[in-house]
């Protein structure tokens, strides 16, 4: 118990709850949510709590760190179950010694799988898969607002579809159940293109049969394309691992710490920008020439970052356009950047990303619900400015009808989300009024979101 703030990691999103607790065991879940005395409205849980967003914040309300909560509970043949404060490389680290991997391995490797069933996440996907992780969830346990517990299975279709993207709205997870995959060993490797040149191979690329991964550099005009491709594994084969380890330390720290360093020690203007420049200039070849190999294990895509965020901190923000929209989206989030620099002297410091990924509708809120999507990802660390960017590029955003994720993508309002997921907005929001009619688990930023007349 006790009064304190609470951030995330990056440090933006600040919260100040009436009371806060780590639970060990369903039972003080169940203790927490029948007593609103000593634990107020809302009540929300959080992991690593790494979401751009508010949609994990309990502002005057009670907030559950779920970290203790972290043992994985089995292993079966093409499933794993954990407890909801597990992370998703402890998991996946323990599910390769068993010859198994998850379907979807995102970088956040500290993604806590509580979060990864209800909440949403991108990766490039491979043909026939996802590229969200909750679409692997197939069940989960919950303590719902009267303090009853409740199964959720594959059986379960509609309220299964609505918990994996339910954000933590319905109820407090206690365990959850996703189906992996065996192990298999996956090539990559990089390919350097201008923007013009990338647009006229797309569709090429998309029917290549491999995952596209991009990184780009819009005021260069650059983009960078890792592909990656799952094949057999061959008698005596063994794992490379150094590649990604490489790849990962551009993206974690060279990266990051590079903008740090021109933002502390650059005056200029104009020679900050050179650095910022230089950055790409370098990584990119370094792509190309250096990070591939055939025989590299997908989880070690997966990065533990520090538990509490140092200078080599960076955010993003998230949106999702229709594979038809994308070529012009793209053309006109690089023109955006170049006018938007000129026009405030602000740009971001690290490469821009995107993902492709395929139709999915496992989650009722998927970004690709209604067919492929490609996302455009702005990536920065810490920038007075960011938050203008932030909202100048979500009006570019819905103008070619993007997506947004709403634990990833800032600035939304009801309409905003009406008008991404039109009626699925009220259909999620039925479900959860079903199971917490008083308002338990619903934030104000959810609130904001969700509320509306529904019938």
């Amino acid at each position: 118990m006790g009064t304190i703030e609470v951030h995330n990691w990056f440090g933006d999103v600040v919260w100040t709850p009436s009371a806060q607790a780590t639970p060990t065991s369903v039972e003080e879940i169940v203790a927490i949510v029948r007593d609103p005395i000593a634990y107020p409205s809302p009540v929300r849980g959080v992991g690593s709590n790494h979401s751009t967003t508010a949609c994990a914040s309990a502002p005057a309300g009670t907030t559950l760190f779920m970290s203790a909560m972290n043992k994985i509970v089995s292993i079966g043949t093409d499933t794993v179950t954990t407890q909801p404060g597990a992370l998703l490389k402890d998991v996946a680290e323990e599910l390769v010694k068993h010859g198994l991997q998850f379907f979807v391995n995102i970088e956040l490797g500290d993604l806590s799988m509580g979060a990864a069933a209800t909440c949403g996440t991108k990766e490039a996907a491979f043909p026939g898969e996802h590229g969200q992780v909750s679409s692997y969830c197939i069940g989960a346990r919950i303590v719902t607002a009267t303090g009853e517990l409740l199964q959720i299975t594959e059986d379960d279709g509609p309220l299964l579809q609505a918990f994996r993207s339910s954000y933590g709205t319905f109820g407090v997870t206690y365990e959850v159940t996703f189906r992996v995959r065996p192990l298999q060993p996956m090539s990559v490797y990089h390919k350097v293109y201008s923007l013009e040149e990338y647009l006229a191979a797309l569709p090429e690329l998309t029917a290549s049969g491999q995952s596209l991964m991009m990184f780009m550099d819009p005021m260069r005009n650059k983009v960078a394309v890792e592909f990656r491709t799952y094949h057999d594994v061959e008698p005596g084969q063994k794992y490379s691992h150094w590649q990604w380890k490489l790849r990962n330390f551009l993206w974690k720290d060279i990266g990051p710490g590079w903008a740090y360093l021109t933002r502390r020690f650059i005056p200029t203007k104009f020679l900050r920008s050179l650095s910022l420049g230089a950055l790409s200039a370098i990584t990119f070849p370094v792509l190309r020439l250096v990070i591939r190999g055939n025989n590299t294990l997908a989880a070690d895509q997966q990065i533990h970052y520090p538990p509490v965020a140092n200078d080599c901190k960076y955010t993003f923000i998230i949106w999702a356009y229709p594979a038809d929209r994308y070529p012009d989206a793209m053309r006109a989030y690089f023109q955006f950047c170049k006018d938007y620099y000129k026009e405030t002297g602000f740009r971001i410091t690290m490469p821009s990303v995107g993902y492709r990924t395929f139709e999915d509708k496992s989650s009722l809120l998927s970004y690709s619900y209604t067919g492929d999507s490609i996302t455009i990802d702005p990536v920065t660390t810490p920038e007075p400015g960011w938050e203008a960017f932030q909202q100048a590029y979500s009006r570019l955003g819905q103008r070619f009808d993007g997506v947004p994720l709403l634990n990833q993508t800032n600035y939304l309002t009801r309409q905003s989300v009406v008008t991404a997921f039109g009626d699925r907005i009220d259909a999620l929001e039925r479900q959860r009024v079903a199971l917490d009619p008083s308002g338990r688990f619903l934030s104000p930023y959810f609130s904001a979101l969700f509320a509306s007349p529904v019938t």
